[in-house]
């Protein structure tokens, strides 16, 4: 009988312990929630690679996409994009986005036709969502043209992102207001990132906006930025973590319903 009591004991305390085998506890599975990273143009997912490992630690399924940015326009780049992502995100309970530049305009060009009901929360970091004067004054230059692509011609400030409706769920915009690219800079008016001015990196609707001193080519590696961007992903809102943070709340911005 003290055999019996004592085996039923240290099965009860495994339980409760480990849990059962197959059955996953509260600290070892987040919520069930899915991130797709999205990086910009001329890049890889290798620029993504902090946010990714942050992410999975943080217990999320991680899905860092690549895609060849610079060999189609955002139109074909978004279906093809999407079209390898659908059978991983549809069936996913949350999906959530964390993006980087063109990455934010090739989320919003899928949006603008199609229905995602599991769309949680997305990040853009410095995304031309009014476009950049870059493009304006280089975009007819054989050499920008061969290092960007079709794609990289669309982004100027009358191209393809002021064509997108205003976005409709819950977004948070990173920018950096920090350059090491003065040539770029310099075709840029006002305070800028090296590709993207300040003032165009906001869409007509956002939930959150925070402001960094960081730059458009390591935004995604700044710790700070990660930080938030999990932040955000958890509870829609950016918080100020130092002084170099300028954080923006505005309460008529917010899409339909509000942040949950």
């Amino acid at each position: 009988m003290k055999i019996i009591l004592l085996t039923g004991i240290l099965i009860m305390t495994a339980f409760l312990l480990y849990g059962t085998p197959g059955f996953h506890t509260c600290a070892s599975v987040k919520k069930q929630e899915t991130v797709v990273l999205l990086h910009g143009l001329a890049r890889s997912s290798k620029a993504m690679n902090k946010l990714e490992k942050k992410l999975t630690a943080e217990g999320y399924t991680v899905i860092n996409h690549d895609y060849p940015s610079t060999s189609a326009t955002i139109e074909k780049l978004t279906a093809d994009i999407f079209q390898s992502l659908e059978p991983q995100i549809c069936p996913a309970a949350r999906v959530h986005f964390v993006t980087h530049s063109m990455g934010g305009i090739i989320l919003r060009e899928y949006l603008e036709d199609h229905d995602l009901p599991n769309l949680g929360r997305v990040v853009m970091l410095a995304p031309p969502s009014r476009g950049s004067e870059v493009t304006d004054k280089l975009g007819g230059v054989f050499l920008y043209q061969w290092i960007n692509g079709p794609a990289g011609n669309q982004l100027g400030t009358n191209g393809h992102p002021l064509r997108l409706k205003a976005p409709e769920f819950e977004l948070g915009i990173v920018a950096g207001d920090r350059s090491i690219n003065p040539i770029l800079s310099m075709l840029i008016p006002g305070p800028d990132d090296g590709k993207v001015a300040l003032a165009r990196v906001k869409p007509a609707a956002y939930t959150d906006y925070l402001q960094l001193h960081t730059t458009h080519a390591t935004m995604m590696w700044n710790r700070t930025v990660i930080e938030q961007t999990v932040l955000f992903l958890e509870s829609g809102r950016f918080t100020a973590g130092q002084s170099s943070c300028s954080i923006e709340h505005p309460p008529t911005k917010q899409p339909p319903g509000g942040p949950a």
